[in-house]
C-alpha cells in the first residue's frame, strides 16, 4: 500500500465521510444541501469535504457564490487497485475450494 492509498483509506474510515460520498453518487451538491442531510453542522461537513478533497475522492468547482462538490471518479482508481489485490486472493481461494469438491 502506498501513502496515497493510506490517505484515501483514512478518509473512508469515518462514517460521515462515507455517507457524504454515498450522497454524492446522485450528483454534485453544494455544501449547504449536503449539510441538510446530516445531524452535524455545515462547518463540520466542510471539514469532511476538505479531507475528502485532500484524498482526491471529491472535487469542487465554483457555481456563483457557492462551491459545488462531486465525486472524483479517477481518484477512486487507486483504491480499486488496492482492493483488487484482495479480490484476486478471494477468487483464487474460491477456485481452489471448488476444485477440491
Amino acid at each position: 500500500m502506498n501513502s496515497y492509498q493510506e490517505v484515501q483509506l483514512d478518509a473512508l474510515g469515518d462514517a460521515t465521510r462515507r455517507a457524504i460520498l454515498a450522497r454524492l453518487l446522485d450528483g454534485p451538491l453544494p455544501v449547504g444541501e449536503l449539510a441538510r442531510d446530516f445531524p452535524v453542522s455545515r462547518p463540520a461537513i466542510s471539514q469532511h469535504l476538505r479531507l475528502l478533497k485532500q484524498a482526491n475522492l471529491v472535487i469542487d468547482r465554483p457555481r456563483g457564490t457557492r462551491r459545488v462538490y462531486q465525486l472524483h471518479r479517477e481518484g477512486f482508481n487507486s483504491l480499486r487497485e488496492y482492493f483488487d489485490q484482495f479480490w484476486g486472493i478471494a477468487l483464487d481461494s474460491f477456485k481452489n475450494k471448488v476444485e477440491e469438491l
